[in-house]
């Protein structure tokens, strides 16, 4: 994720520039969505934690377009060029939008996944076909690490070009529109990192030793998972039970309880994936915007 410290706040006096008030607010709200997700020792990378990042990102993307198109905005622009400030946002644009086709993607495929275990379970054709779709899942997951991984790098060095541009010669006026555009990306790049780490986090605890290390590993949480489930998240929670299911005389899991933990997970990649295509809309129609005005 994004680390915080890069996202300073920045106060915009309303009376004499109602037009950053919205655009402020919800840059606050986001800051404490990114702060309290940090922190957090408690499953950091939750469904919930990911769907209120994005849907405080799109209320974000709302208010800046709103922004653009005022005409206080408008007119600075008639009166100054962006030049290299609208190059800047323009080639991060293109890295964030290339990163919502990633995740799409990632959560589509986990999708499928659940799809296969829920319907391995209602066949009930035995522990087999259960187990040979949870290997699958867990196999899959492994392999896309690299795709994460690389695409995490990419947000990172996207980051390290919105942090290192300097504001040279810059009016007043676009100085501030810089600062509202450099921190809606690095927020961005943080909702966006944090799908990324949810999507990997489970797969990660699988190495080299394979399945018998991934029962282990599962095994040695029955404290956490039966106190506490908020200290694995949904993902996990269903390898849990499923791994519990599989491989333990000690836990007699329900088919139905693993059911209804598949679908809360499903459930909640949908709500994902609706978000981050409203996302990646919101980022195209941000980046015609400035090319509009670039062509005025």
């Amino acid at each position: 994720m994004a680390n915080s410290s890069h996202v300073r706040s920045i106060s915009f006096p309303s009376r004499s520039q109602p037009e950053y008030l919205r655009v402020e607010i919800e840059l606050n709200r986001l800051k404490t969505w990114e702060s309290t997700s940090i922190s957090s020792t408690t499953t950091p990378f939750s469904l919930n934690t990911i769907q209120q990042g994005l849907v405080g990102l799109a209320e974000l993307y709302n208010c800046v377009q709103d922004l653009l198109e005022s005409p206080m905005i408008q007119q600075v622009l008639l009166k100054h060029q962006m030049g290299r400030l609208a190059e800047e946002a323009l080639e991060a644009s293109v890295g964030l939008i290339d990163s919502c086709g990633t995740v799409r993607e990632l959560v589509l495929m986990m999708k499928e996944q659940v799809q296969d275990l829920q319907s391995a379970l209602r066949r009930k054709v035995g522990d087999s076909s259960i187990q040979s779709c949870f290997n699958a899942s867990i196999s899959s997951r492994k392999k896309v690490k690299k795709d994460i991984a690389k695409s995490l790098k990419v947000l990172k060095q996207v980051e390290n070009k919105i942090e290192s541009f300097t504001q040279v010669d810059l009016d007043q006026s676009l100085s501030k529109l810089f600062a509202v555009l450099r921190q809606v990306s690095i927020l961005t790049i943080s909702v966006q990192s944090s799908q990324l780490y949810f999507l990997s986090l489970p797969a990660s605890k699988a190495k080299k030793n394979g399945w018998s290390l991934l029962s282990k590993m599962f095994l040695t949480k029955s404290i956490a998972y039966k106190g506490d489930e908020k200290t694995i998240n949904e993902v996990e929670c269903v390898d849990f039970a499923l791994c519990s299911y599989l491989h333990s005389s000690d836990f007699n899991v329900d088919v139905s309880m693993i059911q209804r933990k598949l679908q809360i997970l499903n459930t909640g990649l949908q709500a994902i994936e609706a978000g981050t295509e409203c996302l990646s809309r919101l980022l195209i129609r941000n980046r015609v915007c400035i090319l509009n005005i670039l062509t005025h």
